[in-house]
């Protein structure tokens, strides 16, 4: 396509043609899923069809689009999932679950919503620094240090529940062992 003008009549179909797979994978490299980049890529051209002429560069143009919708999904994303976690509690207690997971999960609740949601993409979702730094638009950097930091304070906090649960029980109650279990990044 390039330099190529296109025609008034059929911009919208070559474009597609030319451009639909290459953002379709775009899409996967800022995180969306094949089907969620499928889906912004229909939401960009519904939008391009309401257009009465073609853009200046339509092939750009394309692309900005469908970055705007692809970083608008993933911020709706973020905020349904939000609503989501402030619904229901954060980590429902299982039954089998062992005292050490319950005060993880109670430590990883108490950190900043920026430090455990870092950690949750790293640990959980096994992300790395860059993907998730592109999942939240921020630099890799920033994100190793939400990371770096809500370790050290997952690791405290692990510690402080090992003190009030072994001053409580007279013994050692294992949480200790979690703490020291977690990386030091």
């Amino acid at each position: 396509m390039g330099s190529e003008p296109l025609g008034n009549q059929n911009w919208r179909e070559t474009l597609y043609q030319e451009k639909a797979a290459g953002l379709v994978l775009y899409g996967r490299a800022l995180g969306l899923s094949h089907s969620e980049a499928e889906d912004v890529l229909q939401e960009t051209f519904m939008a391009l069809m309401k257009l009465d002429e073609p853009p200046d560069e339509p092939a750009n143009y394309c692309v900005r689009a469908f970055r705007n919708r692809a970083m608008n999904h993933h911020r709706s994303l973020w905020r349904r999932v939000a609503r989501e976690f402030e619904f229901h509690r954060w980590f429902d207690p299982r039954s089998d679950e062992t005292p050490q997971e319950r005060a993880a999960m109670r430590c990883l609740e108490d950190l900043p919503r920026d430090q455990r949601e870092v950690i949750v993409l790293k640990v959980w979702q096994q992300r790395t620094f860059e993907e998730i730094g592109r999942l939240l638009d921020l630099s890799p950097n920033t994100v190793a240090g939400r990371y770096r930091y809500g370790l050290q304070k997952l690791r405290a906090c692990m510690r402080e529940e090992y003190d009030e649960r072994f001053e409580s029980s007279g013994g050692d109650v294992g949480v200790l062992g979690a703490a020291e279990a977690i990386p030091e990044s």
